[in-house]
């Protein structure tokens, strides 16, 4: 996240990480509410500090960094672990990699009159003793030929191995030459033999889960790769790479039927509000005043219509605006407001997430009135959600071209450095964006927040002390404040500045106030005093306040996974991805759900396995 990179479709990167960068996707998936909160900050271009507040999921990619920290073995994981050791010599690979290249020094098989000659009648005659003596032998020889990458000679003595003893090692090095044939089908048969065997064999879980990849079944593949790392504890960095890769896949194949399903519609009413609130206010053009009355049968009626339904500022006028607009466009003669109304209809196509329909309204939008520069900069973010960074910043240019005195372009710029990291540049378009007008709270806010970010610890504490002194009365000052002192951990002050923005925000806008005071507040008392119950109280509160609002569903799906309540929080992440705008965020959300239902997955599959999975982070910490 620190170098400019395309962004995908919907995935903005959140607008403050954590001090210490993620080191794997368990990380990121520990953060997840916080990249949701990022995304209204970067795309309604409203300031967002991330606290880095996160679960520490059950799923880790690194050992504990002490003994004193690590969870004492079992004696029954001490055999486990000393058996496994002993598979060193016997296995033939990791069961992930193509077979071994280099050869042994003296690679040969013993000749056919050597080796002990059986097969099903046969081997039923032997004592159990030189059962043992033969499959050893046998095993020998296929671990030779397996060396000569003579795969169906070792393919064959691996099976007499097997008849002779069913050993979870034979079935696994036999799939092993499976493997290497690419013989899909048969490594999951005999891998599922050797874990039938032996379910903590995290050799064959790693081959059969290979094999599981090839054949397309994701999901299998990642809960066999699950199962393997927890195990192992991670110790595999392969392993721990492959989760990560499956969760991204089994996430994308399900997100385009849920694509193929969703109804398009508007987000949470904060998220709509937020957008909307990142422009400066302006009166109604000319003949659209809400002094006229104007027929509701008609273009011009309905595009007022449309305008007074944006001023409530609630979810169900949110959603009479949009068809307003729409239908405006569809009566007609709509005159010289007609490049307005594209630029509505286009606002609201694109917080539903229909970014290539919303394109082609605010281009019609500019060519109707090039000079309407709200239109270049709503198109700007469009281009930039859908990864052409190339055509915002052009789009910028052409805005600053027909006016470059627009305060709100230098503000949307710097949002678009803001993302790609590039922060000095972010920094002073913001300042531009001030000195064109001081009076436009979120300039002063998203320029504290940069300073921030760029480690200007001190000129961003004045930034904000200096917000609260001319804004007092606004209690955005106050929320992101707060949040610049949690992150801070200067837990007693932020949470005063969440509780002064929530007061204020239920005296000003009771009906539609900012949940994200209430939210806040609720990672705060959890990450300091670890207040479950009074942290899930406030995202409730959020809840019903707006039902909407993704960043409470995720917040309350990772307090509840933190509590070990693995089945409620698997629905809040669903329930996100329900309320996703585009396909990016879609498949983000449906990444946590997966990891989630993986869990537990592996809790009925592997109930011996429970216990480790709590201890690695299911009911631990935030952080």
């Amino acid at each position: 996240m620190s170098s400019p990179k395309p962004i995908p479709t919907g995935s903005n990167p959140p607008v403050f990480a954590a001090s210490t960068p993620p080191s794997s996707v368990w990380d990121r998936i520990t953060t997840w509410a916080s990249e949701n909160k990022a995304v209204v900050s970067t795309i309604a271009g409203v300031a967002v500090v991330v606290t880095g507040a996160g679960v520490a999921y059950y799923l880790v990619d690194s050992p504990p960094s002490s003994n004193r920290d690590a969870p004492k073995k079992s004696s029954k994981e001490k055999k486990r672990r000393k058996k496994e050791d002993g598979r060193k010599t016997a296995d033939l690979e990791k069961g992930t990699t193509e077979p071994k290249t280099t050869p042994p020094k003296t690679p040969t098989i013993e000749v056919e009159d050597e080796l002990p000659e059986v097969d099903e009648a046969t081997v039923e005659t032997l004592s159990q003793q030189t059962r043992k003596e033969y499959a050893q032998k046998l095993k020998a020889a296929g671990n030779t030929a397996y060396g000569l990458k003579d795969f169906e000679k070792a393919i064959d003595l691996y099976g007499k191995a097997i008849l002779c003893k069913p050993d979870p090692i034979f079935y696994s090095n036999r799939a092993a030459c499976y493997n290497a044939q690419g013989e899909w089908e048969k490594v999951v048969d005999d891998t599922t033999a050797a874990i039938n065997l032996d379910n903590e064999y995290v050799k064959a879980l790693n081959r059969r889960a290979n094999a599981y990849e090839h054949l397309e079944k994701y999901s299998e593949a990642l809960l066999d790769f699950t199962a393997s790392c927890i195990i192992d504890g991670f110790k595999i960095p392969t392993s721990a790479e492959a989760v990560e890769r499956l969760l991204k896949k089994v996430a994308e194949a399900k997100a385009k039927v849920f694509l193929a399903n969703k109804d398009r519609k508007l987000p949470s009413a904060s998220f709509v509000t937020n957008y909307l609130h990142s422009f400066r206010p302006r009166d109604p053009p000319a003949g659209l005043e809400d002094s006229i009355e104007l027929s509701e049968d008609t273009g011009l009626g309905q595009l007022q219509l449309g305008l007074r339904s944006v001023a409530k500022k609630n979810g169900d006028a949110y959603e009479e605006a949009a068809v307003a607009f729409d239908k405006a466009l569809s009566l007609g003669e709509l005159g010289e407001h007609e490049a307005f109304a594209y630029n509505m209809r286009g606002t609201f196509k694109y917080l539903r997430g229909d970014n290539i329909d919303a394109l082609q309204d605010l281009t019609k939008s500019i060519e109707l009135q090039p000079s309407m520069t709200q239109s270049y900069i709503k198109r700007a973010s469009m281009h930039l959600e859908l990864g052409d960074k190339d055509a915002a910043a052009g789009d910028f240019a052409k805005a600053i071209e027909h006016n470059d005195d627009d305060p709100d372009i230098y503000y949307h710029r710097a949002q678009l450095h803001f993302i790609l990291g590039e922060f000095a540049e972010a920094a002073k378009d913001y300042q531009k964006s001030i000195d064109l007008d001081r009076d436009f709270i979120f300039s002063h806010i998203q320029l504290g927040v940069t300073q921030y970010k760029m480690g200007s610890i001190a000129s961003s504490m004045a930034t904000f002390r200096r917000c609260i002194k001319n804004f007092h009365e606004v209690p955005d000052v106050y929320n992101y404040y707060g949040e610049l002192l949690l992150d801070q951990q200067k837990f007693q002050e932020a949470i005063e500045k969440f509780d002064t923005a929530i007061e204020m925000e239920k005296q000003t806008k009771p009906l539609g106030m900012n949940v994200l005071p209430l939210i806040n507040k609720a990672l705060a008392l959890f990450t300091w005093k670890k207040e479950f119950e009074e942290a899930e109280t406030l995202c409730q509160k959020a809840l019903i306040i707006d039902p909407e609002c993704d960043i409470a569903v995720a917040t309350m799906a990772q307090l509840l996974l933190q509590q070990g309540k693995v089945i409620q929080a698997l629905k809040y992440f669903e329930r996100a991805a329900e309320l996703s705008r585009t396909e990016g965020e879609i498949i983000n959300a449906l990444s946590y759900a997966e990891a989630t239902r993986t869990q537990l997955e592996v809790q009925e599959k592997y109930p011996q396995l429970a216990s480790r999975l709590q201890g690695m982070g299911a009911g631990g910490v935030m952080r």
